[in-house]
């Protein structure tokens, strides 16, 4: 049940498809964790992992700085991952637009102290960046040192929503970001 603070304005782009949200969420190359202490917000941009069996999203930083202070002081946080697709031409300005794709995730953030869970958190972030690559034959396994220097974030998602603008396949003049025109 979506409540107002992810209600969406174009219901006709909303995604209400769990297995689409989690789709996404295995694929996204990142996200951006949004904080707020007294009224300020804050954005930090970050690598993660969705683990479906906890339903979580884990994140590593370093143990001093504004996101481990922002979240000890306040710890709800939303969490925004997007792609974009083409970009839409169009006869007019105003109608000139893009395709994308996004899952918004509204939680609390934990900070891990199980070196257990640490452990589990930054493997399941390797696994995923690295899947080709394994502990043991391919790169020394996490030491505890190093479960030391790092934190790692546990966000237990509370809601989500996902939102998505694609064109027809054969829409006039789109083109990627990557591939478009130069200029004049």
């Amino acid at each position: 049940m979506l409540q107002d603070f992810n209600k969406m304005r174009r219901s006709d782009r909303q995604i209400t498809d769990e297995a689409w949200i989690k789709s996404f969420l295995r694929r996204a190359a990142y996200g951006t964790l949004a904080t707020s202490v007294d009224n300020q917000p804050f954005i930090n941009t970050n690598l993660f992992v969705y683990d479906e069996s906890t339903q979580a999203i884990y994140l590593h930083g370093a143990k001093t700085g504004r996101t481990p202070a922002n979240l000890a002081a306040n710890n709800r946080v939303c969490f925004s991952i997007s792609e974009m697709g083409r970009l839409l031409p169009a006869d007019e300005a105003a109608e000139f637009s893009v395709e994308y794709s996004g899952v918004m995730i509204f939680g609390n953030v934990t900070l891990i102290d199980a070196a257990s869970e640490k452990e589990r958190g930054l493997q399941l972030l390797l696994d995923k960046y690295f899947p080709h690559l394994q502990p043991g034959p391919d790169y020394r396994p996490i030491t505890p040192a190093e479960l030391k220097q790092t934190a790692v974030y546990r966000l237990d998602i509370e809601q989500w929503s996902g939102k998505q603008k694609k064109a027809d396949d054969d829409f006039p003049g789109a083109f990627l970001y990557d591939e478009r025109p130069s200029g004049p």
